[in-house]
Parts: C-alpha cells; sequence; structure tokens
C-alpha cells in the first residue's frame, strides 16, 4: 500500500505532518477529515534509497503478459478500474503488485493511464507510455496495449538471443582475466627474488621488469585500483544518463565498427514498426513521428526524425528529410520513398521493420563469431607475455652459465 506525507491544520489552527498509509490520495484526505484535520498538501512518500535499491525487477516478459491481460480484460467490457484490480489481485509479484495499485489509485484521482504510467519510468520505458498515450487519444487503448506487449516480447526475445550467444565470449573474458590477473600477483612475486641480481646489473629484460612492476603494483594498491575503477564506471554510467552523455555515447555507438551498424539498424527496425502501427490506427503523421522519435531508443535518430517532422508540416514528404540525415540506408529510404507515394506506407514499414529485424539476426551472429577468436588471441597473448617475461631470464641465465 503507497505512503503518503500530509500536511494538515487542527481546529485549533496548529499544523501537523506526518505519514499515513493508504490507497489513495482521497482516502487520505478522508481519514484525515474523520480525524478532525483540515488537509493542506497530500504527496506520496518517496521511498529510501536503500529500499529501492533491493526491489525486484519487473521482467519484460512479465509486463508483457500484463498489458496482454489488460487489454484482454478491457476488450471484454470490464472497466479500467475494476480491470486493474483484478491483475493487481492477481500478480504473483510484489513491485508489479504495487504499481498496478498505484496506477489504479491515481487513474481513480482523475489522470490517464499513461499519465500513471509516467510516475514509474523505471518500470515502464518510453515505448510503452508513449504508444499507450496514442492510444487513449487516439481510442485504440486495447490495441495499442496488445501491441504494446508484442513489442516488449519481441525485445525481450532479442535480448535473450544476444545474452545466449554472449555466455560463451563472457566466460572466455572472465576466466582469462582470472587466470592472467592469479599469475601476475600470486605466482610471478615467486621470482622476485631469483631475478634480483639480474635487476641490480642492469641485464633483466624490459618484459620481465614491466611483469615484476606490475605484480608489484597490483599486490600493493590493487583494492585501491579496483575500487578506483569501480568509481569510474559509476560515474561514466551516470554521466551517460545525462542528456549531453546519451547523446555523445548514441552517436558513437553508431560509429564503432562491426557493434555500430546493429545500434543502427536496432533503432530503425524499432522507429519503422511504431511509425507503421501508429499510422495503421489512423493516427496523424507529426504525431505518430513524436511519438517514434522518443521511442526509437536512440537520441541521434531521434532528434533526425523530430527535424524531419518539421519539415513536413512545411509541406515535403516524409523521405525528403529523412534522407538528409543519412542515418537510414539508401534502400529503405527508397522503399519508404515509394510506399509514400503509393499511399501504403503504413503496410510497407511493418515489412521493412520485419526484413531489418532480420539483418540483425544475422550481424547479431557475425559478430559472436568474430568476438570468441578475438578474445581467445587477448587472451591468449596475456597469458603468454607473462610466461615470456618470465622465461627469458632463465634462458640468459643459462646461457651466460654454458
Amino acid at each position: 500500500m503507497p505512503e503518503f506525507a500530509y500536511v494538515a491544520r487542527s481546529r485549533t489552527g496548529q499544523d501537523v505532518k506526518g505519514l499515513i498509509n493508504a490507497d489513495s490520495r482521497s482516502e487520505v484526505m478522508s481519514l484525515l477529515v474523520q480525524k478532525s484535520l483540515f488537509p493542506m498538501s497530500v504527496t506520496q512518500a518517496k521511498q529510501s534509497v536503500f529500499r529501492l535499491k533491493f526491489q525486484r525487477p519487473i521482467r519484460a516478459d512479465l509486463l508483457a503478459a500484463t498489458l496482454t491481460q489488460l487489454a484482454d480484460l478491457l476488450t471484454n467490457g470490464v472497466p479500467l478500474l475494476q480491470a486493474l484490480d483484478l491483475l493487481s489481485q492477481q500478480s504473483a509479484h510484489e513491485r508489479l503488485r504495487d504499481v498496478l495499485a498505484d496506477i489504479r489509485s491515481r487513474i481513480a484521482e482523475g489522470k490517464q493511464l499513461f499519465e500513471a504510467m509516467a510516475i514509474h519510468r523505471d518500470v515502464f520505458n518510453e515505448l510503452t507510455i508513449s504508444i499507450v498515450r496514442a492510444g487513449t487519444e487516439g481510442a485504440f487503448l486495447e490495441a495499442a496495449l496488445q501491441q504494446t506487449a508484442e513489442f516488449l516480447e519481441r525485445q525481450e526475445e532479442l535480448r535473450a538471443k544476444v545474452r545466449g550467444a554472449m555466455a560463451y565470449p563472457a566466460f572466455l573474458a572472465l576466466a582469462g582475466s582470472t587466470v592472467t590477473l592469479v599469475l601476475i600477483v600470486f605466482f610471478v612475486p615467486k621470482f622476485s627474488d631469483l631475478f634480483a641480481q639480474l635487476e641490480r646489473e642492469g641485464t633483466l629484460p624490459t618484459a620481465t621488469v614491466i611483469l615484476l612492476w606490475l605484480s608489484d603494483f597490483l599486490g600493493r594498491f590493487g583494492i585501491l585500483v579496483a575500487f578506483g575503477f569501480a568509481g569510474i564506471i559509476a560515474g561514466i554510467r551516470r554521466w551517460m544518463q545525462s542528456p549531453s552523455g546519451r547523446e555523445r555515447i548514441d552517436r558513437l555507438k553508431t560509429k564503432v565498427p562491426v557493434f555500430g551498424p546493429i545500434v543502427l539498424n536496432s533503432a530503425v527496425s524499432r522507429f519503422c514498426r511504431i511509425l507503421g502501427t501508429l499510422l495503421r490506427n489512423g493516427v496523424p503523421m507529426l504525431k505518430a513521428l513524436e511519438i517514434s522519435s522518443d521511442s526509437s531508443g536512440n537520441v541521434v535518430l531521434g532528434q533526425a526524425i523530430r527535424k524531419s517532422a518539421e519539415n513536413i508540416s512545411a509541406g515535403e514528404s516524409l523521405a525528403t528529410p529523412l534522407t538528409r540525415c543519412g542515418l537510414i540506408p539508401p534502400n529503405i529510404m527508397a522503399m519508404i520513398s515509394i510506399a509514400e507515394e503509393a499511399n501504403n506506407l503504413e503496410r510497407v514499414l511493418g515489412n521493412v521493420a520485419d526484413g531489418i529485424d532480420r539483418k540483425v539476426a544475422r550481424q547479431l551472429d557475425t559478430m559472436v563469431r568474430l568476438i570468441e577468436p578475438a578474445l581467445l588471441m587477448v587472451m591468449g597473448s596475456a597469458v603468454l607475455f607473462v610466461i615470456v617475461a618470465l622465461l627469458l631470464p632463465v634462458f640468459e641465465m643459462s646461457t651466460s652459465m654454458s
């Protein structure tokens, strides 16, 4: 049950502050009136960082199933509030149950479904909120919920495929890194006394000097290095969440070899699929472009789409401004241009998205095939460096003795 913070005034004129658990703000006000208090402000209390940290995440497939059930209930005539009540009571996921109850209470207070969902952006992404908003405004909410569930399921299938394909390369990277660190931190120091005389004479090979220094450094400051590395990663992730950071990262993603085309094609596929779905349901072109730009998943492509919307409002066709951005492949732009002239853009966009998805699947397979030998070469080179750096002084000592 949500917790609300309130400020109320007693009959004596004193201000009273506190917290109260209730299903909605209206219920809080009723409870305060029963206590002879005049409510001045009622806001939902913010959850502590500690509590948020340990909240169970809501999986995409569970969220998709919930949206599908909500669409089915609405299609069969069940009112929205009652449908949310049913889903909240039936949900076995505690956090999802609380989210649905909060959405239900906010709708009871007069908010739209997409407005209530937008309060929980850690659960509902921009794609879900945008399509539900279009469905609410265009009177096709049931279809919008069903299509959103299909989008989420398709994205989860792609993520599962990527995770499955990257499992073996990730294992190689972890195992190789562990073996290399163990050799450097625990095995190499055992040779330091053996090589001390050669180091004083200045005849120790450069590779061995570097290895001994690295081993000594990690042995002394390894924990500090780990904490510093973790802090840098946390800082980069925080910067990536800012508008400027996200724009620069999204622009960089599209230029990375092998990986860049996959990211860009995935964003173009999402844009085409969402735009085609919205147009098929009667959403005006400018509104559909606004929603699909927010849901493309790439800030750079979203900016190009919004600029295209500005040019379309000035009388241009869709293909002309999109071609100028240079992010969408020419063959796709040719199909969009022909479909726009033939007035069957919504159907062609769906076919284009299907074709791009098949291409992305092939590109992912190629990327994984390239990553595996590359990781093997990197890990092998690191281990080989350690072994060669240790054996070179031994060879030189045996040569000088003979």
